[in-house]
């Protein structure tokens, strides 16, 4: 079945080159020249998944990263000239999925956009959450650190799936109350500081110095998509 991919690039000869070259293996690509124009297509029909230049001529790359992935799961990989790891280690917290440097071979972009897809395949069907060591089984109930299985309770669980769920989004105390509808809200209320600081405990290798669930001082908090 062919493959819808949106590719958010302005260097026409090279998205051209990409274009073709996908079409090749069955992949039905739709080029934007802009970050506005590829946020706009993509929130108008469905892609299976993005790659995403980080240098636009209007928007940055990496807000472009940040609104892509605050509307859903759909798999993005950055293609970026720049040379920094800050950027890449940025992107990939937004929500990228993966990253290639420019100027790269035709065949590792395939064999890579490949992987995005398979890994989402992977993930809807079992309903697993994967961020680099971390595993988060909503089935099972059950957050995993290196196939550890971390001592959370119910709650806390459920609280780091709202988390999880909406990685890259700064939620605040009142989206997270919204999100955690239909649970014992007594349960969390004013202690959700308080859980937060447990689950720390087990998922973060140093809590007091947290990667993964991070304060916002004045905003919330956010789950960063870290691949550790």
């Amino acid at each position: 079945m062919t493959q819808r991919i949106l590719l958010i690039e302005d260097d026409n000869r090279l998205a051209e080159m990409v274009r073709d070259y996908l079409g090749e293996s069955d992949f039905a690509v739709t080029i934007a020249p802009t970050g506005q124009q590829g946020l706009t297509l993509q929130q108008e029909g469905h892609f299976d998944a993005v790659l995403l230049d980080l240098m636009l001529p209007d928007i940055d790359g990496l807000d472009v990263c940040r609104t892509l992935r605050a509307r859903d799961r759909v798999p993005i990989m950055m293609l970026t000239a720049k040379g920094e790891p800050l950027d890449r280690i940025v992107g990939l917290e937004l929500g990228a999925d993966d990253y290639l440097p420019k100027p790269f071979e035709p065949r590792e972009l395939l064999a890579r956009l490949r992987a995005i897809l398979r890994r989402g395949r992977d993930d809807d069907q079992s309903g697993l959450m994967r961020f680099g060591t971390l595993e988060i089984d909503p089935y099972a109930m059950e957050a995993r650190v290196d196939g550890r299985v971390c001592a959370l309770t119910a709650h806390q669980f459920k609280l780091l799936e709202v988390f999880a769920g909406r990685a890259g989004r700064v939620l605040s105390r009142d989206t997270i109350m919204n999100a955690l509808k239909g649970e014992n809200l007594s349960a969390f209320d004013r202690s959700i500081d308080v859980h937060v600081s447990r689950i720390r405990a087990e998922i973060e290798e140093d809590p007091n110095h947290p990667r993964r669930l991070i304060t916002v001082r004045g905003a919330g908090y956010v789950f960063a998509r870290s691949q550790d």
